[in-house]
């Protein structure tokens, strides 16, 4: 079972952002960080490329089977000489968000932000495949 990208409600949207070009490379790859998920046999690691921030950025979360990842990063700076004063700000946030598979550990996944990337180490557990059968009554 794989770790899955959580998609729009709204597929029909996704299908034509995801066919523009232009579109793509400035809404998609623009604001999103990229992330890399990879799988072990004792867990997954998943990679979010975000360079500039600080730890404290971050927000991670579980909720519901679903992992979400947020940042907001703030700056300001201020620039004042004898005839005029000059401020700048920006403003950058992004939120990306995975469903779990149900062998994934929700209360033991780690977290680490290094050199512009946050690495996640989300371990396995093993889950004993159970056969669905519902017994119908024939009355």
């Amino acid at each position: 079972m794989s770790l899955m990208k959580r998609t729009s409600l709204m597929p029909w949207v996704d299908r034509f952002f995801a066919d523009d070009d232009f579109i793509n490379r400035w809404w998609k790859e623009d604001r999103l960080p990229a992330v890399n998920v990879a799988e072990t046999e004792k867990d997954f690691k998943v990679e979010v490329a975000a360079p500039g921030m600080k730890k404290d950025d971050f927000k991670v979360e579980v909720k519901e089977g679903t992992l979400y990842i947020s940042a907001e990063t703030k700056a300001e700076k201020e620039e004042k000489e004898d005839n005029y004063m000059r401020k700048e700000f920006s403003f950058s946030s992004f939120k990306r968000s995975f469903y779990l598979p149900e062998n994934v550990k929700e209360d033991e996944i780690l977290a680490n932000y290094k050199d512009g990337i946050l690495y996640l180490t989300l371990p396995k557990v093993k889950v004993e495949k159970k056969e669905k059968i519902k017994k119908i009554e024939i009355k």
